[in-house]
């Protein structure tokens, strides 16, 4: 009993669902436990080298230093390329706020190198509608933002011909789906005084007075990318075998609660227009958390994240004033004891950013020893994601309405595999 209470309470140290990463009283997330919870393995240094070996490229960055650290069945992926079999990339966005910040682009920059190095399709979804249930907004309001964020999107660089983006409500849903959620947003769990409905409590963290939407909303999305993709992805490329899906740990809980022995396939018939044969399609989903020591960035505050459309003094004044330093309290300190680097954030930031190995190692090891100050990290960080946002600011405005059509129009692919 007491050890059952003791794991509990370990249990309850930290949240990980689908819409909530946090620590208790500012702790710091424990991946190895996240790893062991949903099933993962570390991606380690073997897989890394394979991939260099059968892309004949350079590693990303991300990959090099553990940005993306887990995996489900990579190393299947890997063996079917060898084989000559053809899978493809999945991967989606909520589209809650007008823009992304460097957390949401992680993932979208790493699926970039994805389809660059395999040469290989990708499908984006948009879930305009889990925004709509779980951000109180509109129906017309979630999909204005989604083709807003579907512009940053593009703007990472995805090649149109091997790209398909899709948003729930309009390529799912229609006019009917879309009056479900509006109704389903009007009654919430203790109306229907469903007792069993509590049970999902465990998993998704709902209380009696969320509405009955958000319970609706995790088999939705469990099924859109087990079916939907799949069949659709079938009819727009053709045969292929094997899918990549790209998300975060966060979103792990909806395929991990899933009833034991309940496998989800891949079911090429979703996508008629891609993929047209019925054969499995395997699906390869990169994994990111975008979040700090202790939880997950929030676009609800707009100091915890450099923003995309954030000017340079922007930039400037966030780094400066909110990027925690492990800098000692004096100079004199610092330079006989160095800065702790486990704690500092512009340390962190610049091991996801700055592309050039040996010139964080050489900030890691002169900060680390005190001959390098905290100001010089920071202004170098300030260099570094100055140069980022900007040059995606130049590709965002070069996004056009009739682009975002371009790439949500259901079409085929013909040359995805070329």
């Amino acid at each position: 009993m007491d050890k059952t209470l003791k794991e509990e309470e370990k249990e309850e140290e930290q949240v990980v669902n689908p819409w909530e990463v946090s620590a208790k009283e500012g702790g710091k997330i424990d991946y190895e436990k996240l790893i062991d919870k949903f099933g993962c393995q570390r991606l380690d240094q073997t897989l890394i080298d394979r991939v260099q070996r059968l892309t004949s490229l350079p590693p990303h960055v991300f990959l090099r230093r553990g940005v993306f650290f887990a995996h489900r069945d990579f190393s299947e992926i890997l063996d079917a390329y060898e084989r000559g079999d053809k899978f493809y990339l999945y991967t989606g966005r909520g589209p809650s706020s007008e823009a992304l910040h460097l957390g949401h682009l992680v993932p979208f920059m790493f699926t970039k190198y994805l389809q660059d190095a395999f040469k290989v399709p990708l499908v984006i979804q948009l879930t305009d509608d889990e925004k709509c249930m779980w951000k109180n907004l509109s129906v017309e309001e979630s999909q204005r933002l989604a083709r807003e964020n579907a512009k940053d999107i593009i703007a990472c660089g995805f090649d149109i011909t091997k790209t398909f983006i899709f948003s729930d409500f309009d390529y799912v849903g229609g006019a009917f789906y879309k009056n479900m959620v509006r109704v389903s947003k009007c009654v919430t769990y203790n109306k229907l005084n469903l007792t069993g409905a509590m049970q999902v409590v465990g998993i998704f963290g709902f209380s009696g007075e969320d509405h009955i939407g958000k319970i609706s909303f995790p088999p939705v999305q469990v099924w859109l990318f087990a079916a939907l993709v799949s069949h659709q992805i079938n009819c727009m490329w053709g045969k292929a075998s094997a899918l990549v899906l790209l998300t975060g740990c966060i979103s792990l809980p909806i395929s991990s609660g899933l009833a034991p022995g309940i496998a989800v396939p891949s079911f090429p018939s979703s996508f008629p227009h891609l993929f047209p044969s019925k054969d499995d399609l395997r699906c390869l989903i990169p994994c990111a958390i975008d979040q700090g020591e202790t939880g997950k960035m929030s676009a609800s505050d707009p100091n915890s994240a450099i923003y995309v459309t954030d000017s340079a003094k922007d930039i400037k004044n966030k780094v400066n004033k909110y990027a925690f330093s492990g800098g000692q309290d004096s100079i004199e300190n610092h330079r006989k004891y160095g800065a702790n680097l486990e704690v500092d954030i512009p340390v962190k930031y610049l091991s996801f950013f700055l592309e050039d190995d040996a010139e964080l190692e050489h900030v890691r090891k002169e900060y680390g020893a005190g001959r390098m100050l905290t100001g010089e990290v920071k202004k170098r960080l300030i260099e570094v994601l100055t140069e980022i946002v900007e040059r995606h600011r130049r590709a965002r405005t070069a996004v056009t309405d009739a682009m975002v059509d371009a790439f949500m129009a259901v079409r085929p692919l013909p040359n995805m595999f070329n």
